[in-house]
Formats: structure tokens, C-alpha cells, sequence
């Protein structure tokens, strides 16, 4: 069994028991003790001048008790732990992915506005967590345009030719390979290709799309040899499309079982951690879970 757990957030609201759900699954997809957190808001968290972190002082906690009522049958053979911690959700749930290899959370809580389609508390742990963080949607999200996909178990990932991230590329992988599912990897490219001339023309592409796409997919195909010298029966199909990396990954989200997508590396002149845009758009709007993996550390 892996050392380090899968942790699940648990707020007692129909989000977060949904991801519980799902968080069983992958413990036992690992082989991994489950660790159920959750953390408790108060008044104090109003205060600028206090600041609590820690057990709470009362005695019991009802929405960890109805979480052991809901695992007692369906958790069997999982070793789980249960932890209730005293503070701010936004704050506490990132710096609990530091000794973690997954951190799942539902796409809202009981807080926030019910208009929200992911609430603050699943951004701050996308954005800053140190393992990768899965958010699991809410059942009947819509997705207005789709790829046509062949039936069967798919992961869906993002791949930038121009950036690539190992680390996003072997999570994806590996949550293919643990499920039986191929991966759809994404390549998008941009197109038209328009240069200005002048002031206020623009020049048309000189480009060949043909040679555009081509060029993507061979780029994609040798980030991803590595990996699938590794794992030689794993099938993965690149797709080199053109259009907004975004909209063409909520499109391959319908029917998938996980998108998988990277977090912006920290740079000199932005040292804050960033998700991006494409990360962020994928969080509101995919149909399936999203997995958002924190980038390679940089090599010295």
C-alpha cells in the first residue's frame, strides 16, 4: 500500500459527497489509505487579527459522522482516517496536498453563491496544492459541442507543443493505464495564422494549415514516446486540431472519465502560482472530473 493517502474534503454537501465517492475509487485504483478532512469556518476567520489553524475544541463532528455512516459498507478494505481541522478551507486544503498524492474536492460547498460554477475553495486548492487536485462537476453539466470519440473508457489530456509538461503528461498516463481507458491527448493549434503588414492589415497566413497540423501532431507524438515506452499496450490518440485550446478540451470532456490538464509554472517576472486560462475555463465548464497537476520542478 502507498504511504501517502488520497484526501477527500468533506463539507457535508452534495459536492463533497460526490467526490468522496469518487476519492474511494481512486484510493483503491492506488492502493492508498483514504484520508476524509474536513475543515470547519468560523467568525474568527472574519477577523483580520486571528488566525486559527488547528483540531477544533468541540467534541464530535457531524459531517464526518455521516461521512463514516456513508463508508461503512462502502469503503471496505480501505483504510481510512478521519480529520477535522479548525480554520479557512481556502488556506488549510492546499497545504494538506503536501504530504498527499491526490487531493479531491467537489466543484461547490455549502458556501458561496448558487450561481458559482466552481467555488473558492476548489480554485485556491487547483492553484496551489502540491499534488495534483481533482474537481468532480456536478452530474448534467452541459457541453454545447463534442469530438466524436469512440465508445469505451477515455482520458482526455491537454497537450501544448510549444510548453509540453512531463508531469502532466505521466499523470495522465497513469490514471489511463490504472483504468483500462486510452488517452485522447488534445493538441490544439492556432488558425488562422494572421501577421499585420501595416496599421489595421492583416497579411493572410503563408502557411499551409495541412503543414501546421502535421507539425503539431509530430510534435506530440515525440512528447508522448517516452511515455508510452513505458507503458507499450496503452493507446493513445493525438488529435491536432485548430481553435482554442479550451473549448476543444470541454468538447472531449462528454463521456470522459478524467481531463487532465497542468498548472502554470511559477516565472520571474509572476512568482504567484497561476493556473491559466486554459486550466481555468476547463475547471467551469468540463462535464467530466478535471485533474489539474502542478507543473515539473525546474531543472537546474
Amino acid at each position: 500500500m502507498s504511504a501517502a493517502p488520497v484526501i477527500a474534503a468533506a463539507d457535508g454537501s452534495d459536492d463533497s459527497l460526490r467526490a468522496l465517492d469518487w476519492a474511494v475509487q481512486a484510493a483503491r485504483q492506488r492502493d492508498a489509505p483514504l484520508r476524509v478532512v474536513h475543515v470547519r469556518q468560523y467568525a474568527a476567520w472574519g477577523q483580520p487579527d486571528v488566525l486559527v489553524a488547528g483540531e477544533p475544541d468541540e467534541g464530535g463532528d457531524p459531517v464526518l459522522d455521516e461521512v463514516r455512516g456513508r463508508l461503512c459498507t462502502g469503503a471496505v478494505g480501505l483504510t481510512v482516517e478521519y480529520v477535522a481541522l479548525e480554520g479557512a478551507p481556502s488556506a488549510l486544503l492546499p497545504e494538506l496536498g503536501a504530504d498527499a498524492q491526490l487531493l479531491v474536492l467537489g466543484s461547490r460547498g455549502r458556501g458561496g453563491f448558487a450561481g458559482l460554477l466552481l467555488g473558492s475553495n476548489g480554485m485556491a486548492a487547483a492553484r496551489d496544492a502540491g499534488c495534483p487536485v481533482v474537481v468532480v462537476p456536478r452530474p448534467g453539466r452541459q457541453v454545447h459541442e463534442e469530438l466524436p470519440a469512440e465508445p469505451g473508457p477515455r482520458v482526455v489530456v491537454g497537450l501544448d507543443v510549444d510548453s509540453p509538461d512531463d508531469a502532466t503528461l505521466a499523470f495522465a498516463f497513469a490514471e489511463a493505464d490504472r483504468r483500462g481507458a486510452r488517452l485522447q491527448v488534445i493538441a490544439a493549434y492556432p488558425w488562422p495564422v494572421q501577421s499585420w503588414f501595416a496599421a489595421g492589415e492583416l497579411v493572410p497566413p503563408t502557411v499551409d494549415r495541412d503543414e501546421v497540423e502535421q507539425e503539431t501532431r509530430t510534435l506530440a507524438e515525440g512528447f508522448l514516446a517516452p511515455h508510452l515506452k513505458d507503458r507499450p499496450n496503452l493507446r493513445a490518440d493525438v488529435l491536432a486540431l485548430p481553435g482554442d485550446a479550451a473549448g476543444l478540451l470541454v468538447a472531449a470532456s462528454k463521456d470522459a472519465a478524467l481531463v487532465v490538464v497542468g498548472r502554470h509554472r511559477r516565472r520571474l517576472l509572476a512568482p504567484a502560482r497561476m493556473m491559466g486560462s486554459v486550466t481555468h475555463a476547463v475547471l467551469l465548464h468540463a462535464a467530466a472530473p478535471v485533474a489539474v497537476v502542478p507543473p515539473s520542478p525546474p531543472q537546474e
